[in-house]
């Protein structure tokens, strides 16, 4: 976006700081009647034929752009993936005690990975025992949440991810 002295365009269509369409004209003649009011000749569309520009006052401008771009910062939300770990003997109280801390994460909006590590050779139970604890910690999380990724064997883990409900 160029502004004053340095659009150099021979013809610009010209709008005025009231929002009026003040004709084609020289960028000189703009220029000179941007200044006789004390405000800004700022570009706002080079490709245009000819190129667009308008009256303004320019830091103000500026200004209440760096201020809409604030307000969407604080609006956007970050998704964070929260990863709980489980072993495939984990007993039934823990079970249901990371259960509840997954519902917490979920409640807070964050995607959950829950990771089933096999060690030695509790591989050999990973499609048996290790679908059965993911199964019975899907069935617990049903109504906070769904399952965004299945489960699935990276290596000696089973990884399955979980988000929270319409998001």
């Amino acid at each position: 976006m160029r502004i004053n002295e340095f659009i150099t365009h021979d013809k610009i269509r010209l709008i005025g700081d009231d929002g009026a369409q003040l004709g084609i004209m020289s960028a000189r003649e703009a220029l000179v009647m941007a200044e006789s009011t004390g405000l800004d000749l700022v570009e706002i569309s080079e490709t245009a034929d000819p190129p667009v520009c308008r009256i303004m006052n320019y830091d103000k401008f500026r200004y209440e752009q760096s201020k809409k771009l604030q307000e969407a910062k604080k609006k956007q939300t970050v998704v964070e993936v929260k990863e709980i770990k489980f072993r495939p003997k984990t007993e039934e109280h823990d079970l249901n005690f990371k259960i509840k801390n997954i519902k917490k994460f979920l409640a807070q909006k964050n995607k959950v990975k829950v990771t089933l590590r096999f060690r030695g050779r509790e591989i050999v139970y990973a499609q048996s025992h290790g679908t059965d604890v993911l199964a019975k910690i899907s069935e617990a999380i049903a109504e906070d949440g769904v399952i965004v990724q299945a489960p699935h064997m990276e290596g000696r883990q089973m990884v399955m991810l979980l988000g929270p409900k319409g998001g």
